[in-house]
């Protein structure tokens, strides 16, 4: 039975549904990343929320036992070696729609309390005074809302300013004019939403494009008595440049959930009157912690049972569906893969993944990289699907996949081209009775053959006696042939040979079959 490691608290409903789904787990809360790295290979799987890291030590420690794959309950993925786990072959998750709505309502909610200074009229009530001309706010009908970016959060906050009359313009690189026709938003430049927003407000994963997106020269440029809502992630804003401002009046009020160290205990941005501060609320309300909670559950036991894959961050999506109806294909260009793995002897160029037929009508994100693996895996033995695509990266492989929309001989066709430093090299296959894998063509030579443990690759210069020298010394030698399959490109030219055995050729057979007249080449091969 797999086994997960709860190394944050989650709601129970994580450990029931974990339950529900056969997964068995163990809670064991405040681990340090030492203490971390001391037990991951333990476990099949780790659920985090944003408190416990998950550091290149403790992914490549679970890497060497049993850990597979890591869910963040919620969206930031901060704490965890992202690039760490890829290079390890562990799948990332995440909730990403989890606790949307609510991060989206804090938002507004901080929004609101900027516009008419809540928090401190609040205070200033409960201390006994009366300072009504003293909180003179502003409304929120018809003023414009910036957005910066408008993805899953962003997208529910301009749904909720529309609602309040804002006019909401969005600044997103991402965002297609269609969608933003959808939202009912108008995409602009960052300079301009600058110029033109009244509020501000941030929706944005923390990168090298957008840590520091608000800084000194981007606040200057802002409308002047602008108001900022942060709710996403510290390192966005620039604190010291803020503080500036917020003390010169250039921002007349801020908000902000996040900083760019938590937790926030000391700031020099605290104690500014016209300046909001929570303690990363953002998700912090009951419907959101049992989403996440009851969502990365399923996420990760749908995974360890079944292979689906959702929300992942370095994996294409996998429904369980999907899973089932692309395990036959699965095994088919991992095939494919590995016979042209074991075949290339120079540094690999360019690989080329098409699908004709049915085929080309799945999702075929995942096939690609099964192919890429099988690839990959005679020259690398820690390969798979999750960090093939990396491994091909750091080996300057380019790596494509193309779908046709064409006629072909075959109901369904995979076909897999090799460039190396020497030669191209393709391969074709398809499914025999929709789940048994059949290579259908080899260097366009048109063969059928179903490949088995123990192979025999080829090549010779068409000629006569050659495959009764073949068989004889194969017969000599005590090697029985369970299938032997021909073909060539034309008469007298180049012919090719896959042979499937008993038992594994011995390399000093192999050299007698390589001296045996006319062999161009003889390679030993194993599925």
């Amino acid at each position: 039975m797999p086994k997960v490691l709860i190394a944050d608290k989650l709601s129970p409903l994580a450990a029931e549904t974990f339950a529900e789904r056969g997964i068995e787990t163990e809670t064991r809360l405040g681990l340090t990343p030492e203490e971390v790295a001391g037990v991951a290979a333990e476990f099949d799987g780790i659920a985090v929320r944003s408190a416990t890291k998950l550091s290149q030590a403790a992914l490549s420690a679970g890497a060497q036992g049993q850990l597979k794959v890591v869910g963040r309950a919620g969206i930031g993925v901060d704490n965890i070696d992202v690039e760490a786990a890829t290079a390890h072959g562990i799948v990332v998750m995440n909730t990403p729609y989890g606790n949307a709505v609510t991060t989206a309502e804090h938002a507004v909610a901080m929004m609101f309390a900027l516009a008419r200074e809540l928090p401190a009229a609040d205070r200033s009530t409960q201390a006994g005074k009366w300072e009504k001309s003293g909180f003179m706010g502003v409304e929120l009908t018809a003023k414009v809302l910036g957005i910066i970016g408008c993805g899953n959060i962003g997208s529910i906050v301009a749904d909720r300013a529309q609602g309040l009359k804002m006019r909401v313009i969005a600044y997103d690189p991402f965002l297609s004019p269609d969608r933003a026709k959808d939202l009912g938003v108008q995409k602009v430049e960052l300079d301009a939403l600058l110029e033109r927003a009244d509020f501000i407000t941030l929706h944005v994963p923390l990168t090298d494009q957008t840590a520091g997106i608000l800084d000194a020269a981007a606040l200057a440029r802002c409308k002047a008595g602008v108001r900022i809502i942060n709710c996403a992630r510290g390192g966005l804003i620039v604190e010291a440049d803020l503080k500036a401002a917020l003390e010169s009046g250039q921002v007349a009020g801020a908000a902000l959930d996040v900083f760019e160290e938590e937790p926030a205990r000391d700031n020099p941005l605290f104690g500014i009157p016209n300046l909001i501060c929570t303690p990363h609320l953002g998700a912090a309300t009951t419907e959101a912690q049992e989403k996440v909670a009851v969502q990365i559950a399923e996420q990760m036991s749908d995974y360890l049972s079944s292979g689906a894959i959702t929300n992942a961050i370095n994996m294409p999506s996998l429904s369980a569906e999907d899973a089932k109806r692309l395990g036959p294909y699965m095994k088919l260009v991992e095939q494919l893969g590995s016979f042209a793995g074991q075949l290339t002897q120079s540094g690999l160029k360019a690989v080329v993944v098409e699908y004709e037929g049915a085929v080309a009508k799945l999702n075929c994100g995942p096939l690609t990289q099964a192919a890429l693996t099988g690839l990959l895996r005679p020259m690398l033995d820690s390969v798979n699907m999750v960090n093939a695509p990396v491994l091909a990266r750091q080996r300057d492989i380019s790596v494509s996949e193309i779908k046709h929309d064409r006629d072909s001989a075959y109901q369904t066709l995979v076909r897999l081209t090799v460039k190396t430093e020497r030669q191209s090299r393709s391969l074709a296959g398809t499914l025999f009775g929709d789940d048994k894998p059949r290579v259908v063509e080899i260097k366009g030579i048109q063969m059928e053959a179903q490949l088995s443990p123990h192979m025999l690759y080829l090549t010779n210069e068409d000629k006569p006696g050659f495959i009764g020298a073949l068989g004889n010394l194969l017969g000599d030698a005590g090697i029985n042939i369970a299938t032997f399959h021909l073909g060539r490109n034309e008469r007298g030219g180049d012919a090719i040979a896959l042979i499937e055995v008993d038992e594994p050729i011995s390399r000093g057979l192999l050299g007698k079959v390589r001296k045996l007249p006319h062999v161009i080449q003889a390679t030993p091969l194993s599925f």
